[in-house]
């Protein structure tokens, strides 16, 4: 079996249950997120916050358990999680174990966290986050690169608090993976967290059940899987907005991430752009100097785990703008089984354009050496 160099452009923290309270402001500790055991006479543990729909955290740390014993899995909690959860030295032995020399990390429970109705509370837990998220990269800024949290209701505070974590080391920030309604991202009053963004060469991420209007995931039976089904919906329509708006036309050096949403729907959504652009743009008076799709290959890259659809559409959304992915420790992670999985998925592409996918293209956009 080859051993591929990989870099997992989508891997995960999983926050200690105490982490919030001890670290938000003084005045919102009361209100911090917290874990709930039996939550509702349900066995297992519940992250819980105000309006968010409590989330069982077991699956945080589902990685490499079989899928038969998911459902057993599911009533476990912290006290059962990998010592990685708590200790860096422990997540680099993990690498190690998956043949993986580098992870880009992302929050687990600041995910829901970005559908809360308060927006100071949720400015002061993702500023919390940002900083135990650098202590606990730390241990190795080289294999450990942490992406921050930013909300965008105060411009002036979300372009400080992004100015703030890049000189701590964060690599990139995630913001809404859709934002309010009533202020889409082609608004003006984002220019200057832009311009901010693209001066730090800060890439922003949308990743999936990071929207406004909360994670998109309902958690009724009957529509939970309907739901997850369409969840990059919300993605595809920030990229519309960002595209046709001229965000992206008036900030070139900006770069959007398209996180955990898959790849192989992004060569239609570039043909549907610009098949819109094209037939109906002068209608909407759309003055846009680059096709659409343009834009899309310059500026906008996709994450994945598991999506062999893509391979097929290289030559339209190519290896320079995706990025595979562990998704460790979660449920759905390929730990420990990562340089396995590669093989068997993408050794048979042509070398570069592997390389490409499965390091070169994340160790670029975020500036690894």
């Amino acid at each position: 079996m080859a051993d591929f160099r990989l870099i997992s452009a989508d891997s995960h923290f999983v926050e200690p249950p105490t982490m919030w309270a001890e670290r938000v402001d003084r005045k919102f500790r009361d209100r911090a997120p917290h874990t709930v055991k039996g939550l509702g006479g349900r066995q297992g543990e519940f992250f819980v916050c105000e309006n968010i729909t409590p989330m069982a955290v077991a699956g945080f740390f589902g990685a490499g358990v079989p899928s038969k014993e998911l459902p057993e899995h599911n009533k476990k909690g912290f006290d059962e999680a990998p010592k990685s959860v708590w200790d860096a030295a422990y997540r680099i032995a993990d690498q190690d174990r998956d043949g993986v020399q580098a992870e880009v990390i992302y929050t687990s429970m600041g995910m829901p966290l970005f559908g809360l109705d308060d927006a100071e509370l949720r400015a002061a837990l993702f500023s919390a986050f940002n900083d135990w998220a650098c202590e606990y990269c730390s241990y190795d800024l080289k294999r450990l690169v942490p992406l921050g949290l930013i909300t965008l209701e105060d411009i002036p505070g979300a372009v400080q608090e992004l100015q703030r974590v890049a000189k701590k080391g964060m690599r990139g920030a995630m913001i809404w993976a859709e934002p309010p309604n009533d202020r889409p991202y082609s608004h003006p009053d984002y220019d200057p967290f832009w311009a901010a963004a693209q001066d730090l060469n800060m890439p922003l991420s949308l990743h999936i059940l990071t929207a406004r209007g909360g994670t998109g995931a309902d958690q009724r039976q009957n529509n939970f899987l309907l739901s997850l089904a369409n969840l990059h919906h919300q993605i595809e329509r920030s990229i519309s907005v960002l595209v046709y708006g001229g965000v992206l036309e008036k900030f070139p050096r900006l770069k959007i991430v398209s996180a955990e949403n898959d790849v192989g729907w992004m060569a239609y959504f570039m043909y549907r752009l610009d098949t819109v652009q094209n037939r109906l743009g002068a209608v909407g008076g759309m003055k846009l100097p680059m096709r659409a799709s343009d834009y899309v290959k310059r500026q906008v890259y996709a994450t994945f785990i598991s999506d062999p659809v893509f391979v097929d559409s290289l030559h339209r959304y190519g290896p320079d703008n995706i990025m595979w992915s562990s998704d460790y420790p979660h449920t759905a992670a390929t730990f420990p089984r990562s340089q396995e999985i590669v093989e068997k998925r993408f050794g048979n592409l042509p070398e570069t354009e592997r390389r490409k996918i499965v390091h070169d293209t994340a160790a670029r956009l975020y500036d690894l050496n």
